[in-house]
């Protein structure tokens, strides 16, 4: 790596995030071994072309911006009846035991250098806890950013024959000098029947810079979908991703992202069908402006043991400027003949015979364009499950439309 963080980092740093946090010593030796591990990890992977990264994360300094005993945030958590929605303190002093066993089962904790560095220093931490047999919605977590840097952490236990609906938004509070940092690693364990649909909407100051983890486990029968928007930031690397574990489990997976100055987004969408009958969907539909930038990858891997397996995926990106510019990397990893598979990415321009209808029918070009845009999104639109976030969403992409 160019860029090494973690050279003004120290144990003793780490030691009081912990303290600050009264976390038992198990926990602080994964964040010490986390740390120790920062020498040895790579950054997270980018898709590269000859001669080209497809996005840089080595260009942002740092050892500028991450200073771990600054975390000014504000954090509201809203709860539903029947299920725990818990800050990170008092979450370990009920749920210990459980906490010790599901952390870091889904995501590894050193899967990279970025999640290395969050596991090390994350100080806002929430766990949600839902009991078997229980069915929620509306649990809320909404955290508002007042430091240079933030680290995020989020464990979701759904037990057998549960389900619940979470809506998580990360905006910016005050401002502070020049460029921030933002890191939330989210962990889904959803045993078996169990059904969890987790919606994120991501509107950070566009000097922020966003890394983001948000990664599920389906056993038997189970469901984990997820909604990821993102509008705010300078540069989102965003991976959502699914283990189909068990037999007749699902999962679908729903981005949206409006970029324009010179935001760029890295978006990633991956399943693995390792059960059997297992089934999942990835919808991503995203607008450029200006000089922004988008990078996509879908992945669908289907196991040798994941017989009778469906897997769709389709990606689709709207330029509204010469100067904007997407790729796309849509793959299909099939290691049995049993599977019904299919992917698409397409990459477009407002149509310019709908311009022309619209304006013989009166109606101003950039009035039409942006009927067009909104239109662009209904398909994506439909597919938000969750009333609040898609209203909300629907929103920040008309305000992006008048800026």
């Amino acid at each position: 790596m160019s860029t090494q963080v973690h050279a003004n980092l120290t144990a003793e740093q780490v030691r009081t995030i912990s303290d600050d946090l009264d976390e038992p010593e198990w926990l602080l030796q994964t964040r010490l071994d986390a740390l120790d591990a920062l020498d040895e990890l790579d950054m997270p992977s980018v898709i590269r072309t000859p001669g080209r990264d497809w996005t840089n994360l080595d260009e942002l300094d740092y050892e500028t911006i991450v200073d771990p005993l600054d975390r000014a945030q504000e954090k509201d958590r809203i709860e539903a009846e029947g299920v725990d929605v818990l800050e990170w303190s008092e979450a370990l002093a009920e749920h210990g035991d459980l906490i010790e066993d599901r952390f870091g089962s889904v995501v590894d904790p050193q899967r990279d250098y970025l999640t290395a560095l969050s596991t090390a220093l994350f100080s806002a931490g929430t766990v949600i806890y839902v009991p078997e047999g229980t069915d929620a919605e509306d649990v809320k977590i909404r955290t508002r950013m007042h430091s240079q840097s933030l680290f995020n952490y989020t464990l979701v236990i759904a037990e057998k024959s549960s389900s619940v609906t979470i809506l998580e938004r990360q905006t910016t509070g005050a401002e502070t000098d020049g460029k921030q940092y933002y890191s939330g690693i989210v962990e889904v364990d959803a045993a078996e029947n169990a059904h969890v649909q987790y919606g994120a909407l991501q509107n950070l100051t566009e000097e922020a810079y966003n890394f983001s983890v948000k990664r599920g486990h389906a056993e038997q029968y189970a469901t984990v979908n997820w909604i990821e928007g993102n509008i705010g930031s300078r540069l989102t690397k965003s991976s959502v991703e699914t283990r189909l574990l068990g037999d007749s489990s699902e999962s679908k997976i729903v981005g949206a992202f409006f970029g324009h100055n010179d935001q760029h987004f890295d978006i990633a969408s991956r399943v693995w069908h390792e059960g059997e009958h297992t089934t999942a969907d990835l919808v991503t539909r995203g607008a450029l402006d200006d000089e922004a930038r988008s990078v996509y990858e879908g992945v669908q891997d289907v196991g040798t043991d994941a017989w009778d397996t469906s897997s769709y995926q389709r990606e689709n990106t709207l330029m509204l400027s010469d100067e904007s510019e997407a790729d796309a990397s849509p793959k299909l990893i099939i290691n049995n003949h049993d599977t019904e598979a299919s992917h698409s990415a397409t990459v477009g321009q407002v149509d310019q015979q709908d311009l022309f209808y619209m304006a013989s029918r009166g109606v101003d070009e950039e009035r039409a364009t942006n009927m067009l845009v909104e239109g662009f999104f209904v398909p994506v639109m439909e597919e938000v499950a969750v009333d609040e976030l898609r209203e909300d969403l629907d929103e920040l992409v008309v305000e992006r439309l008048q800026q």
